[in-house]
């Protein structure tokens, strides 16, 4: 028993760093955006729509991480799908034209999905072993290595380092710890007569509600993170410089409030957890919608995050926890998310180009008080049987 406990909680420590190398891929490919459009030779429009494949390539490949889990094990399969991902950081910096880029940035997304989908299954894995929240301290790794990936990238473009070499660079670096720290990670196997999953499949309904209350949280983090700094620059007359601390102070709000969410989630449980952080983002919209100054309004942005924090992790536990197929009902999940993150800020424009940009954030309000509303679909086991008596 205590060597089984040994093995679990070094397998915690070991997918915690697998969920930073996966951050730290998307924040070093964040920050040389600028250079990509321009090596590629395309207009704004074009990296708009360049930037849609991504989630195009997720969508239609998570789907495939179950039935490779199945084939492999969970660490190799995990390894695998990780060095796919990591490797595949250097792709868009090649790419000298829009078609190039889409295709780049497909392979890109897909990589990117399947590896999202099979570490998030081992971890709810590794959580039920444990008996104790830690998906939230996950995706607060991930938050973690994304900000550091960006670090990075944010020094390389201070040094007019190409993307071309310094994604080369990144991506053997992040293949070769995510290789050693995937040597970690439980080696489960399915049983001799277990059924594979199929290839493509349809999500158990369970997912889809909990897809719908992902789907809010990652509507207003899209909407927070590409709209804050332009939402204080045009609505309340910011400086650049004031207007971009309010994403960075959004973004570390998350990652801190991520790292610490297991210990609130073990203490009051998902439901009343969830309930109060739909609480927390729809004070938060509020007053970024009143705010009179950029201080109210950053400080607006900071509860949006701190509110949504928890809501992705625990969409992608309760997930895990449905009693169907783990891979294929996270898959579910993460799809309806991922497009969630993508049409976040096309929808975020579009209302503020008909209307107004503070209108905007009066919907994403609403659908922060909808993580309130529809708590109770990321119920435990042990929650939803309190919650019938």
């Amino acid at each position: 028993m205590t060597d089984d406990t040994t093995l679990v909680k070094r397998s915690r420590y070991a997918v915690a760093a697998v969920f930073c190398v996966h951050g730290s891929v998307t924040g070093s490919f964040a920050t040389r955006v600028p250079w990509i459009q321009e090596h590629a030779g395309v207009s704004a429009g074009q990296l708009g729509l360049a930037l849609a494949f991504p989630a195009i390539g997720a969508a239609l490949m998570m789907p495939l991480a179950a039935r490779i889990t199945h084939r492999f094990g969970t660490r190799t399969a995990l390894r695998g799908l990780l060095a796919l991902w990591t490797l595949a950081l250097i792709l868009p910096s090649l790419a000298p034209g829009l078609l190039t880029l889409c295709a780049a940035l497909l392979i890109y997304g897909g990589t990117a999905g399947m590896a999202d989908v099979a570490m998030n299954a081992l971890g709810i894995e590794v959580e039920h072993r444990l008996k104790k929240s830690i998906m939230s301290g996950l995706h607060g790794m991930w938050s973690a290595g994304a900000l550091l990936g960006s670090a990075v990238g944010t020094v390389a473009a201070h040094a007019n380092l190409s993307a071309q070499v310094h994604h080369l660079i990144a991506a053997v670096v992040l293949t070769v710890v995510g290789a050693a720290v995937c040597q970690f990670v439980l080696n489960i196997h399915p049983e001799e007569d277990e059924e594979p999953p199929a290839r493509f499949a349809l999500p158990p309904k369970s997912a889809l509600l909990i897809g719908a209350v992902g789907f809010c949280a990652v509507f207003a983090e899209g909407a927070s993170l590409d709209w804050s700094a332009v939402y204080l620059r045009d609505v309340l007359d910011s400086s650049a410089g004031v207007a971009a601390g309010a994403t960075t102070g959004f973004a570390l709000t998350m990652a801190i409030a991520r790292i610490t969410g297991d210990a609130v989630v073990d203490r009051f449980g998902a439901v009343r957890t969830v309930r109060a952080s739909g609480v927390i983002a729809m004070l938060g919209g509020l007053l970024v919608v009143v705010a009179p100054n950029a201080v109210a309004a950053m400080i607006g942005f900071g509860l949006i995050g701190v509110g949504i924090a928890v809501v992705v992790p625990l969409a992608f536990a309760a997930a895990g926890h449905t009693g169907a197929n783990a891979s294929q009902a996270i898959a579910g999940v993460a799809t309806i998310t991922y497009a969630s993150g993508l049409v976040a800020p096309s929808i975020i424009g579009g209302i503020a180009q008909a209307s107004s940009l503070t209108i905007s954030f009066i919907v994403v309000t609403a659908l922060a008080a909808g993580l309130a509303v529809f708590a109770r679909v990321l119920a435990t086991k042990t929650e939803a049987g309190e919650l019938q008596r």
